[in-house]
């Protein structure tokens, strides 16, 4: 018999638990693939934007297309960079050296060189000049040629200025890539208004019209006069609204930048503008300098618009002052029916407070206004500064 704490009794043993086998990490096949880590984000974003990457000649033209696609400097966030412009430089740098050379004998900036300065600064001179010879031949066969005659070379004079504006507008700084939809309508309408519409809401407010009515062609005379000074205050702002577009590191610092441009641009217009009105005014007489300074006003704030691809606020404004226009002439001319005289108390109220220029002041002026508040944020935007 053996002792029960004898070793050699397997039932006095201890139990051991089972040992268990350490795990050892599988071995990875030479031909198989790494397991993926999470997508990178810039790379997703230049697949869905890669035309626009392969169309651009420079980081900033990504910058202001990306904008244009609703990414601000918080969305970039979300790709790991600090801003817009940070984020377009790498898409930039992501793209083979092939798809982003600028072609050969391109611009390097928005500004054309010494030539096409030259040619369209010509081009924006020919609609004044126009307007000017018409009016000095009018001036100087008074009284020697008959009404008919007068009418034709009055007619053919507006045909040369028209003709004259139009190669303007397709040249230069005010060319509009997008075209100006249906602004040139409501142009026409603005001008011939400022020419013969004083006169006739005069006629219309006494009982008339009585047969034909005398212009004042002074207005158009010195609106035409500047179109060259409209074409440089453009070409300034978008000389300098693109050097702040180089300097700048965030979309917010850009829009700052660019608000007080466009209000320069718009007081150096204005002070070429005045002088031009008046020395017309002194030449030919007649007309309202306030209501056409703040129709040359509009036109060119609508313009730059259409310049910077954004033609639809312009046209807005144009057609508002139209309908402004044309609804005083409306009320008066409705205000004879019998019951309806209130309808011409607003129209007499304004001709009084401000003769009979007002209701064009004020058209014209509220729109210009507005516009000038929409250009103010429309244009401090960067897709509104990408070359064509």
């Amino acid at each position: 018999m053996t002792r029960p704490d004898d070793p050699a009794n397997p039932a006095a043993a201890p139990e051991r638990p089972a040992e268990i086998r350490p795990r050892t990490p599988a071995r990875r096949a030479p031909g198989a693939a790494a397991r993926r880590g999470p997508a990178d984000p810039v790379k997703l974003l230049l697949h869905h934007h890669r035309d626009l990457c392969e169309r651009a000649v420079d980081p900033l033209d990504i910058a202001a297309g990306l904008e244009a696609h609703g990414i601000t400097d918080r969305t970039a966030a979300r790709y790991r960079h600090r801003d817009v412009f940070a984020l377009a430089e790498e898409l930039y740098a992501r793209m083979p050296p092939r798809t982003r050379e600028p072609a050969a004998g391109g611009s390097p900036g928005p500004g054309p060189d010494t030539d096409a300065r030259a040619t369209w600064t010509l081009l924006a001179l020919l609609p004044g000049a126009a307007c000017l010879a018409t009016a000095g031949v009018l001036r100087v066969t008074e009284g020697v040629l008959g009404d008919g005659t007068r009418a034709l070379v009055t007619v053919v004079g507006a045909v040369l200025a028209c003709l004259a504006l139009r190669a303007c507008l397709g040249r230069g700084p005010l060319r509009a890539p997008e075209g100006a939809g249906r602004a040139g309508m409501y142009g026409c309408w603005l001008l011939s208004y400022a020419v013969y519409g004083e006169e006739l809401l005069a006629q219309v407010m006494t009982g008339g019209p009585d047969g034909p009515w005398d212009g004042t062609p002074a207005p158009l005379l010195g609106l035409g006069a500047a179109v060259a000074p409209a074409a440089w205050c453009a070409h300034l702002f978008t000389v300098h609204a693109h050097r702040r577009l180089t300097g700048s590191r965030a979309l917010e610092e850009f829009g700052a930048g660019v608000r007080p441009l466009l209000l320069a641009a718009v007081t150096l217009f204005v002070a070429a503008l005045l002088p031009l009105l008046y020395l017309a005014d002194l030449g030919l007489g007649g007309g309202t300098p306030v209501a056409a300074a703040a129709l040359g006003v509009l036109f060119f704030v609508a313009r730059l618009l259409a310049a910077h691809g954004l033609p639809e606020p312009g046209t807005v404004a144009l057609a508002a002052a139209c309908a402004v226009e044309a609804g005083a002439l409306a009320l008066v001319l409705a205000a004879r029916l019998p019951g309806l005289e209130p309808l011409a108390q607003p129209v007499n109220a304004l001709v009084s407070a401000g003769g009979i220029g007002a209701v064009s002041a004020l058209a014209c002026g509220g729109a210009a206004v507005g516009l000038l508040l929409h250009a103010a944020f429309a244009l401090s935007r960067a897709s509104a500064h990408t070359r064509t």
